[in-house]
Order: C-alpha cells, then sequence, then structure tokens
C-alpha cells in the first residue's frame, strides 16, 4: 500500500505545472492586461471564475489546448501569440518586465509625451532615482 502512494504521488507531481506553465501565464497577464480586461471578464469570457483565470496565470493550473484556444480568442491573439518562435512571442518575451499593471500604466503614460527633451529627462530622472535605490 505504501508503494502505491508513492506511486500516486510520483504520478501527480509530473502533472503539476511548471516553469512553461509560468510563462505562459505571465503571457496570458500581459495580454490581458494590455486590453485593460480584469480577471473577473477573461473568466466570464471563458466560463470559469476569476479565481480560475488567477491561477492559470501565475501558472500554478496548467492551461489545455483548448482552454488556451478560448483565450487567444478572447484576447484576440492568435495561439501562437503564446509561444516562442514568433515574431510575436518575442515582442511578448521582452515585455514580460511589465508585470504589474502599474508598469504598463508608466509605459502608456510616458508613450503619449510628444517631447523628445521631456522624454529624456523623465528617462534620467527614473535613472537617478533607480540608482539611489540600488
Amino acid at each position: 500500500m505504501r508503494k502505491s502512494m508513492k506511486t500516486a504521488a510520483k504520478r501527480m507531481k509530473q502533472r503539476s505545472a511548471g516553469k512553461p506553465d509560468i510563462e505562459l501565464g505571465k503571457r496570458i497577464r500581459l495580454r490581458r492586461v494590455e486590453m485593460k480586461i480584469s480577471q473577473a471578464e477573461l473568466g466570464d469570457k471563458l466560463g470559469v471564475s476569476f479565481q480560475q483565470v488567477q491561477k492559470y496565470e501565475k501558472g500554478v493550473n496548467r492551461v489545455g489546448a483548448a482552454r488556451l484556444q478560448q483565450i487567444a480568442t478572447a484576447l484576440d491573439v492568435p495561439v501562437t501569440f503564446f509561444y516562442d518562435g514568433d515574431n510575436k512571442a518575442r515582442e511578448v518575451e521582452s515585455l514580460l518586465f511589465l508585470d504589474s499593471a502599474f508598469s504598463l500604466r508608466l509605459l502608456r503614460a510616458y508613450s503619449k509625451i510628444k517631447d523628445q527633451t521631456v522624454q529624456r529627462q523623465l528617462v534620467s530622472l527614473m535613472e537617478s532615482i533607480a540608482a539611489n535605490e540600488a
């Protein structure tokens, strides 16, 4: 009986979410926040709770193929958007540092500044603040 418990535990461990699930979740979250959709709104489109969307985004629960297709449709992107190997995925990879809605707000606000001198001054200010934090 003890051996069968270990086997069952091993099987469960193999099915648990891992690094690829976490990366996929980050891409889902990035696109959702980019579209200004709440977890509850995405959950409604998928027929799941906002808690389930949270679990997908954190990589706690795996996203199956059919569910990923639903997510891609709801977020208006092709499924390939969520994977490495295409230009859009590389673009997303470079934006994964934007792990919070605040970061996206900051980037959006910066992109609305038309005066390049003001942009440079803002970047200099942020760099000096960051240097003082280190």
